[in-house]
């Protein structure tokens, strides 16, 4: 019975990250497919391999799933308690995806996390790690921290710093076209263009 649940789990799982895929996958992609800097399978082979050196160099959003926000001194995490999160998230993200809605699966998969564990606990709140103190504000552990913070803090972060760059761009645009010379050579439609569709492609590798 344990094998089967733990078997459950992984096809689950597997159920979870193909929907992911073509949820949050196809969005980091939409631009430079739709602009035609590269075409669709260009693209696809990019965010794959992008989505895949990711995972492997890094570990701190699976270590924060894993210990960070959850008691596991009040819930014990078991299969079924995995089961239950991982169809929450993979219900969401369809109902999301059907729906056109802007929606995160990892955010998607925290809430699935604390639901279960929520309910595991017989509706105890003490279960879910809301903030947990750490010797910097960027080590503290909880759902607060890790998760809401972030989710406020990054549209708006991401607002400023595309206004400042895309400021000095056009103040680089300008200053290049009004020189002589080869400065004004590089100021001129088909460069701008060019360095554009790279600065594509590049903030399209780093999304993925």
């Amino acid at each position: 019975m344990a094998l089967t649940l733990v078997l459950l789990v992984v096809l689950i799982a597997l159920a979870f990250e193909y929907i992911n895929g073509f949820h949050d996958t196809a969005n980091s992609i939409a631009t430079v497919v739709a602009t035609k800097v590269l075409s669709p399978g260009q693209a696809v082979l990019l965010a794959a391999s992008t989505n895949l050196i990711g995972a492997l160099m890094g570990t701190a959003v699976a270590k924060t799933i894993a210990a960070g926000l959850i008691d596991t001194q009040l819930v014990t995490v078991t299969p079924i308690v995995l089961i239950c999160a991982l169809l929450g998230a993979v219900i969401w993200n369809l109902i999301t995806w059907w729906w056109g809605l802007p929606s995160s699966s990892s955010h998607a998969l925290v809430g699935g996390l604390c639901g279960a564990a929520f309910a595991a606990a017989s509706n105890n709140w003490n279960a879910i790690i809301w903030a947990q103190g750490g010797s910097h504000w960027w080590g503290e552990k909880g759902v607060i921290p890790k998760v809401v913070v972030p989710m406020v803090t990054s549209p708006l972060a991401g607002f400023i710093l595309g206004l400042l760059l895309m400021g000095v761009l056009f103040s680089l645009i300008e200053f290049l076209g009004s020189r002589k010379g080869w400065l004004h050579r590089l100021g001129r439609t088909p460069f701008v263009n060019a360095v554009f569709g790279k600065a594509q492609l590049g903030s399209a590798a780093v999304m993925g």
